[in-house]
């Protein structure tokens, strides 16, 4: 028995050491020694903390600022067009949405005249609803319930049945959109819905969209936590949601969303967690590369993948994202360059990849 509790003891060591101690040394030995190249991956002077990405391709960005520049103008046509090129697939509508829902804030005269002159609508209504939740978020800002002045709750939850409403109605002008969904779910915690209203508004996103992306999150934070569920429920969701992310979708970085949510109150590294994330990354490489939500998910990956001990995979991640660092994993604690180098030196130097030798220096002959 003795010698039993031995060798347990001993394998939780060896544990605690390289969950514990071994990132920390590699962190501390820093990264002024670390030969990033060696590894294949981009030199410390090459890293662009501006983007967690390349930028969209110049067709794409010559498009949208086409749109806005004709809904400043007043036509509204061409964000009509917009939206509907986008056909059935629900996740780039939402997004076109989403691109129109910022155009308008600059402006939204051109929204109020195709609203008039297409009331049957769908999209339009949408993006009404849509602007009308986000507008009540903006009063009542991003902290939490007891940072914010009661006026200014007072007035967020004064707004949002009107928005849910609103939504409501454009659902009945296309049934088979699931946007105004995505829009009611988005409005239902802040309405303080229970779990007996917030399901039938689930059950009717996921019957016209059962992978849509923003449904997801935004389901996502209905059950974290410090709203109406708890980090076990949300848990749970997120991991179903890696279970149905059919090939070429995204949906399994819900699941990353949800570790980053949780951050330091549970960071157990359990094989269930390992497995997940092993099955993300199999998961992103089905996802076009063109994907604008990709970037920011490897960067998330990655990070969850040092914090797990899988650094070799981790390390795989680090070499698709390249020089970009502007992520949240590294900005939200000061310089991303240096976040980003130091995760990256602990996942190179941890994983046993053997790095490239060094080319000898030739000197001159004599």
């Amino acid at each position: 028995m003795t010698v039993f509790l031995c060798l347990l003891l001993g394998v939780l060591l060896v544990v605690l050491h390289r969950l514990f101690i071994a990132p920390r040394r590699a962190g501390n030995r820093g990264w002024d020694a670390f030969e990033a190249s060696a590894y294949g991956l981009p030199p410390r002077a090459a890293l662009d903390p501006r983007r967690p990405g390349p930028p969209p391709p110049a067709h794409r960005t010559e498009e949208r600022r086409a749109v806005a520049d004709a809904a400043w103008g007043g036509d509204w046509k061409a964000a009509e067009r917009y939206v509907r090129a986008a056909g059935e697939d629900w996740d780039e509508r939402w997004a076109r949405l989403e691109l129109l829902q910022q155009i308008a804030r600059e402006d939204d005269a051109w929204l109020d005249a195709w609203r008039a002159a297409a009331p049957g609508d769908c999209d339009a209504a949408t993006l009404h609803a849509g602007i009308m939740v986000h507008r009540a978020w903006e009063i009542r800002g991003s902290g939490y319930a007891h940072e914010v002045m009661t006026s200014d709750m007072d007035r967020f939850r004064a707004m949002l049945p009107a928005a849910i409403e609103e939504a409501r109605q454009a659902s009945l002008l296309d049934p088979a959109n699931p946007g105004p969904w995505v829009v009611m779910i988005t409005a239902a915690r802040g309405a303080q819905y229970r779990r007996a209203q917030f399901k039938p508004l689930w059950e009717g996103l996921v019957a016209r969209a059962p992978h849509h992306y923003e449904g997801h999150w935004q389901a996502m934070q209905y059950w974290c936590a410090k709203w109406f569920g708890s980090d076990r429920r949300m848990m749970r969701f997120a991991r179903q949601a890696v279970r149905k992310a059919p090939p070429g979708s995204p949906l399994a970085g819900i699941y990353l969303h949800a570790l980053t949510e949780v951050g330091d109150r549970s960071a157990a590294v359990t094989p269930m967690s390992r497995s997940a994330l092993k099955r993300i990354a199999a998961s992103f490489e089905l996802v076009a590369p063109d994907d604008e939500r990709l970037p920011a998910l490897r960067h998330l990956l990655a990070h969850s993948m040092v914090r797990s001990m899988l650094y070799a995979p981790a390390l795989e991640q680090f070499r698709l994202i390249g020089p970009w660092c502007g992520a949240q994993p590294w900005k939200k604690n000061g310089n991303p360059i240096t976040a980003f180098e130091a995760s990256r030196a602990t996942a190179a130097k941890l994983s046993r990849t053997r790095p490239a030798p060094t080319p000898p220096v030739q000197g001159m002959a004599r």
